[in-house]
């Protein structure tokens, strides 16, 4: 699958790669390539995966250690195609990559695909981890102990949500508080009344309370 290196180095360009780069606060280099063409490469090269397959985490790392974004992008797409394939130790592996070139482009996808489906499998990996994460000194970590039930709907653990949110309240960061929102939000599609309460019973941060009350009516 490194001909995903090379097929997507044959795709660059230029003015692309200036317009993705300032769209993502010049944070980090791109080849340029558009996401159609990407996942395009990504197909082709995806289908080679035997069905029996575990996941490669050499070639993950690999994709990782790269300088443009696109092939962490491929990273990602690789094991949201794999998830399934998931361990519980994985949770590891995961963290590894939420805490190297972590942006919202990445972390978003790995919470809500990545940590959701571990923890969704292997519940316990909740108290032995990401209980930990929720008080993280990075950021980055303590948005995935926020969003990582965003899929979960009705399956929510409301008292990991509300242990995750608490401590983070009166947190500054951009990233944070839009995570507090962003997850009371989705879970008020499933549970207004929930929502409600916690948002009625809590101070937070005006944009953390706008996200939330979205579909509060």
């Amino acid at each position: 699958m490194l001909e995903i290196k090379k097929k997507f180095l044959n795709l660059q360009n230029e003015e692309n790669a200036k317009n993705m780069k300032a769209y993502m606060k010049n944070n980090f280099e791109f080849l340029g390539i558009r996401t159609a063409e990407r996942r395009k490469v990504q197909k082709e090269e995806f289908k080679k995966i035997p069905k029996d397959a575990e996941i490669d985490k050499e070639f993950v790392r690999s994709l990782w250690n790269e300088e443009c974004r696109e092939f962490q992008y491929a990273a990602l797409d690789y094991l949201i195609k794999m998830r399934k394939k998931l361990k519980k130790d994985d949770i590891l592996f995961i963290e590894e990559l939420i805490r190297n070139k972590p942006w919202w482009d990445t972390i978003d996808p790995i919470a809500s695909y990545l940590v959701g489906e571990i923890c969704k499998n292997y519940p316990e990996v909740i108290d032995t981890y990401i209980i930990k994460w929720i008080e993280d000194e990075n950021f980055w970590i303590r948005r995935s102990s926020i969003i990582f039930q965003l899929k979960y709907k009705e399956k929510t653990n409301t008292n990991i949500l509300e242990k995750a949110i608490k401590p983070n309240l009166n947190e500054k960061e951009f990233f944070i508080r839009k995570a507090i929102g962003w997850a009371l939000r989705e879970y008020s599609k499933t549970n207004k009344i929930w929502v409600s309460d916690f948002v009625e019973n809590n101070d937070m941060s005006g944009l953390s309370r706008r996200e939330a009350s979205k579909y509060l009516g």
